[in-house]
């Protein structure tokens, strides 16, 4: 993809900012720009994986919410098995109590993205009827395993004590949980450009989305690579559901098929396989959703679907097609 074909992109993002910049006044542009840019960072972080997933993989996971659902979980046990950090004022244990959520959201989503691609994905390669069935049918169940094992009534989840609240920026009010959860997807996209760009793993990761068939042919055993990919795409999920979780402050076992289409659609207007493209997706459906949720509350529940719509009539493959990062 040439230069300016990656630029573009980008000043489309820049050019939602405007219009929603000349639309209202600037203390609530720039408080629903935070907020679009925390809420795009999150669905960034559910996203990335499955869109490396089907790239790589040519697997259209439509379970890939039951990963978010439990690493939602995981967060909110947590957070109740610590109260006391999750109490304090202190900077430190809000940051502890953060990452241990993050960690056990990571770790038991990514078990068991590891043994539904074992079980099950491994049977279902090339298939995508067969992918589409199973999936799907893996998240209605996993949904009712949810409810089995936390309950089907909603679990508050604390944020905490320190990162509660907002502070002032030009008259604006800015939660401070939507700069931590903005600042820590910024972070885990960047890492990821680094780890595709420059790490070895990174470039066979590229090759096999941009052509798969090459990498088995120069010898690279793609399937360990797979396995990988789809542990931490899942792990990435259940980050993701734990931070939205948080931002959300409640969950329930329906989280992850709430949020399935909406996932599906910054997918889409990123680019089925890159990373890059999700990352931009996710900023403009963060952005369209809070700019067209204050200016017409009526259409806020198909400004997304109107935003996926116009971005395929401009690029029929998304913002960057895959193999452009």
């Amino acid at each position: 993809m040439k230069p300016s074909e990656r630029t573009l992109p980008v000043l489309l993002v820049l050019l939602i900012a405007a219009l929603g910049f000349a639309a209202m006044p600037f203390t609530d542009w720039l408080t629903l720009s935070a907020a679009g840019l925390a809420m795009g960072m999150m669905l960034f972080l559910m996203v990335a994986g499955l869109t490396l997933i089907f790239g790589l993989m040519d697997v259209l996971n439509f379970a890939h919410g039951a990963f978010i659902t439990f690493g939602a979980f995981a967060a909110g046990t947590v957070f109740a098995r610590f109260p006391q950090l999750v109490a304090s004022d202190r900077w430190e244990e809000n940051f502890l109590i953060l990452a241990l959520a993050a960690l056990a959201a990571a770790l038991l989503s990514g078990a068991l993205g590891f043994g539904f691609e074992r079980v099950a994905i491994r049977r279902v390669y090339g298939a995508h009827l067969r992918q589409i069935l199973l999936t799907t049918g893996a998240l209605i169940v996993a949904e009712q395993l949810a409810i089995v094992i936390w309950g089907p009534d909603a679990i508050p989840v604390l944020k905490p004590a320190g990162l509660r609240g907002s502070f002032l920026i030009a008259g604006a009010a800015i939660e401070k949980y939507r700069v931590v959860a903005a600042l820590f997807g910024l972070f885990v996209f960047l890492l990821l450009q680094g780890i595709l760009a420059h790490t070895r793993i990174g470039i066979i990761v590229r090759a096999g989305v941009e052509n798969r068939e090459m990498v088995e042919a120069l010898g690279y055993r793609i399937r360990p690579l797979f396995a990988g990919v789809f542990v931490a795409g899942a792990a990435l999920a259940g980050i993701g559901g734990a931070m939205w979780a948080t931002y959300a402050a409640t969950v329930t076992a329906s989280l992850g098929s709430d949020l399935t289409v909406l996932i599906f659609i910054v997918v889409i207007i990123g680019g089925l396989g890159s990373v890059g493209g999700s990352f931009l997706g996710a900023l403009l459906v963060g952005l369209v959703t809070n700019y067209v949720g204050f200016l017409a509350p009526k259409l806020a529940l198909l400004s997304n679907i109107l935003l996926m719509a116009a971005i395929l009539l401009w690029r029929p493959r998304g913002l960057l097609a895959a193999g452009g990062r």
